[in-house]
This record gives C-alpha cells, structure tokens and sequence, in this order.
C-alpha cells in the first residue's frame, strides 16, 4: 500500500468515523507511537481507538487509503471538515 499519506490534526472522531464509513476500501490510522489501526473494522473502531485515545479527538495521526478514492474524501474532511451525507 503506496498510497499518499493524509496527517490529521485536532480532528473529531466522531466525524472521522463517519468519513470512514463512506469510504470504499480499507482506512488505516498511524499514531505517532506507532499504533497502526484498520478503521473501516468496527471492532477496532470500538476496542482499539478507545484505548489509544484517551478523548473523542484526535491530536495527531496520519491516515492511508488502500483505495484512491478515498484519499479525496478524507482530503476534504482533513482541510474543510466536510462529512459527507449517507446515501
């Protein structure tokens, strides 16, 4: 996985996830510690953040996209905190 590398700064995981839901392929997080999480798994969404961040924001982390598409999607929700509507 090659893709473009999106750095996320103070941004809110609630509209995170519901960024991720809307995306078509996997979404991974990268800490800064070195933590690396599959958002698009429910289970990780739940167990995993939950103990990586100790509140509802995220500080600093950097997403990669397995699919290109949605790098876009994210891009957007990065620098003008779009969330897109469910269709």
């Amino acid at each position: 996985m090659d893709r473009r590398v999106i750095k996320l700064h103070h941004v809110d995981f609630e509209d995170l996830i519901k960024t991720i839901d809307e995306c078509k392929g996997d979404v991974y997080l990268e800490t800064i510690d070195g933590d690396v999480l599959n958002l698009k798994s429910k289970l990780c969404q739940m167990i995993g953040l939950s103990t990586i961040l100790s509140n509802t924001e995220v500080a600093e982390a950097t997403l990669r996209c397995a699919n290109p598409d949605d790098e876009t999607l994210l891009f957007r929700f990065n620098l003008y905190g779009e969330v897109p509507e469910k269709e």
